[in-house]
């Protein structure tokens, strides 16, 4: 029997919010990456990366405040950077724990682009908030520059960048060749780089792309048997946080459509990975999307915790 192909979308708290929490986090991480690969799934990885391109941004704009022959690193760049050092230890951590199991698998990062639509209504309405609290002078110099910046009572000021929707991964053909090896992938970290096609150039943009959204389309373009959404909540649940909140054990896309119209689910939290499964689902829809937390996922997969969808 062939293995299952799945496609496993990572949210921060499977890495933490620091360099040194992250280590921590990952090796966790591994051990719940591991038990999939010992239960004969074909893994595919994508993850967040929020506060690691913001740390790196931050980073990048400080060395340019105290080293002014230095140019500010734009988004494209910093997401790079946060795509190699967030697979950098996941691999690693990933590789310790199967060899640890006897398990001889090849694991690795790929760096990935994703184009975007440069008319994208997201572009003319940025609302991914990044890098650090400034003073309104250094609001001011950034509003010069062209950039976005919002208001946060009490803290100050930070740059806010678009967040548009995905179009093409660029490296799909060596993610679905690395994959069809059974190999272990880490792809389209962060919601992968943006980038605009220019003729036959590919020029990054400013600005982020939501991670559940570029997961749902990764495990689309690879036809994965199933796509499994890791994040803080066992289930996904109706009247989250109310005093009648109840598990939902199964939808289907119109019982989630549903949902969605009634409001049921939070932007910014629940709803993109509702939206991410329906957009999986209508592309394969003989497949499975799995919606638990890291330490459910091996109950998940017995069918004894998680939502399920299916189309």
């Amino acid at each position: 029997m062939s293995k299952k192909k799945v496609v496993v979308s990572l949210g921060h708290e499977s890495l933490g919010y620091t360099t040194l929490e992250q280590w921590d986090a990952v090796k966790v991480t591994a051990r719940a990456l591991a038990d999939l690969v010992e239960a004969d799934y074909q893994l595919t990885i994508t993850h967040s990366n929020g506060p690691q391109v913001s740390m790196i941004h931050k980073a990048m704009t400080e060395l340019r405040r105290v080293y002014t022959d230095y140019t500010p690193a734009p988004m494209c760049v910093c997401s790079a950077m946060s795509q190699g050092y967030v697979g950098y230890d996941i691999q690693n951590a990933l590789r310790a724990e199967l060899l640890g199991r006897g398990i001889s698998k090849p694991v690795s990062t790929l760096l990935t682009q994703v184009t975007v639509d440069p008319y994208d209504e997201a572009f003319y309405e940025p609302t991914k908030k990044i890098g650090r609290y400034m003073s309104r002078e250094d609001a001011d110099i950034e509003i010069k520059k062209g950039n976005y910046v919002q208001e946060t009572p009490g803290k100050g000021y930070r740059r806010v960048v678009a967040a548009p929707k995905p179009i093409d991964i660029v490296e799909i053909e060596a993610i679905r060749t690395l994959s069809d090896a059974d190999q272990v992938v880490i792809a389209c970290g962060g919601g992968g780089i943006p980038v605009i096609e220019q003729k036959h150039a590919l020029k990054g943009a400013s600005a982020v792309i939501e991670k559940d959204a570029i997961a749902g389309k990764l495990a689309a373009d690879l036809q994965a048997d199933e796509l499994i959404i890791l994040t803080n909540v066992d289930y996904v649940y109706r009247n989250f946080s109310g005093e009648n909140q109840t598990p939902i054990l199964c939808m289907t896309i119109a019982e989630a459509e549903d949902a969605i119209a009634q409001g049921e689910f939070e932007a910014g939290t629940m709803l993109p990975k509702i939206e991410a499964a329906i957009a999986y689902l209508q592309k394969v829809p003989n497949g499975k999307v799995r919606i638990t937390s890291m330490k459910c996922v091996k109950d998940a997969i017995r069918e004894k915790a998680g939502t399920v969808i299916t189309a």
